[in-house]
C-alpha cells in the first residue's frame, strides 16, 4: 500500500495569536509560516509523489502553494475530511482563557470524552481523518501502484490523531504527540499494519533549545506555534 506524507499548515497568524483557529475563515499564513511554505518543495524535492490533498482551509491551501507551482503536473484535491476539528464555541478563543475550561482537562487527559460544545468530539474527528485516509490509499494503490506516495497537507491534532491510529494508540495517548507547524510525518501502509517512518520532521532543532518560559505539562490544542 502507499506511503502517506502528513505535511501540517506552516504557522498562521492565530498560531501566533495563541488562537484556536478551528474552521474560523480568514486565517493565513503569517511571515514565517510562508517561508516554511516556500522551502517545502526543496525538502520534499526527491519524492515523486502521485497526488496531493488538502484540508480546504486557507492556511493549508498557501502552505501548498509553492509545492504546486514547482509541480504544474500535479492538481490538488480538497478533501473537508482532514479539515481542521470542529470546535464549535471555542473557535477563535484565546488558547490562555480556554485553560480555565473545565472541559479542556477532559481534552488533555481523556480526549476520546472530549465533544467541543457547538462542535465535534475528537473521537469523530479521529474516525473521519482515518476513514479519509484508508479511501486514499485504496484510491492511490489502484491509480499508482502499491509503491505510491502521495501527500495531504492537514491539521496538528488531526495529524496527531492519524499517528495515534497508526501506531494502534488509544486516542487518550495521542497528546503525548507533537507536531509542528511545516513538519513532515511520514505513514507507510502496508496490508497487515502501517509503520510511522518519520514523525514531526521540520529538518530545524530550534524548537529543543531551552525557552524563557518552560513548555508546561499540557498539550498546545490545535498543534501551537512551534519554534519562537
Amino acid at each position: 500500500m502507499p506511503t502517506l506524507i502528513l505535511v501540517r499548515h506552516g504557522r498562521s497568524t492565530a498560531n501566533t495569536e495563541g488562537l484556536l483557529a478551528g474552521w474560523t475563515p480568514g486565517v493565513a499564513l503569517d511571515e514565517r509560516g510562508a517561508a516554511q511554505a516556500a522551502a517545502l518543495p526543496g525538502r520534499l524535492a526527491e519524492l515523486p509523489l502521485a497526488e496531493i490533498v488538502t484540508s480546504p482551509l486557507q492556511r493549508c491551501q498557501e502552505t501548498l502553494r509553492p509545492l504546486l507551482e514547482a509541480r504544474p503536473d500535479l492538481s490538488p484535491h480538497t478533501d473537508e475530511r482532514i479539515g481542521e476539528c470542529h470546535y464549535g464555541d471555542w473557535s477563535g478563543r484565546k488558547l490562555a482563557e480556554l485553560m480555565d475550561e473545565p472541559l479542556m482537562e477532559v481534552v488533555q487527559a481523556h480526549p476520546s470524552a472530549a465533544a467541543f460544545p457547538g462542535g465535534e468530539s475528537m473521537r469523530a474527528m479521529q474516525t473521519r481523518a482515518a476513514e479519509a485516509v484508508r479511501e486514499w490509499n485504496a484510491r492511490v494503490e489502484r491509480d499508482h501502484g502499491a509503491d505510491a506516495v502521495y501527500l495531504m497537507c492537514s491539521h496538528g491534532d488531526i495529524i496527531k490523531s492519524l499517528v495515534a491510529d497508526a501506531l494502534g494508540l488509544h486516542l487518550d495517548l495521542f497528546q503525548r504527540i507533537s507536531v509542528e507547524p511545516c513538519s513532515i510525518t511520514a505513514i507507510r501502509y502496508t496490508r497487515l499494519r502501517p509503520f510511522l517512518v518519520r514523525l514531526g520532521d521540520t529538518g530545524d532543532f530550534t524548537s529543543l533549545a531551552p525557552r524563557e518560559a518552560p513548555a508546561g505539562g499540557d498539550a498546545e490544542v490545535g498543534g501551537g506555534a512551534g519554534a519562537p
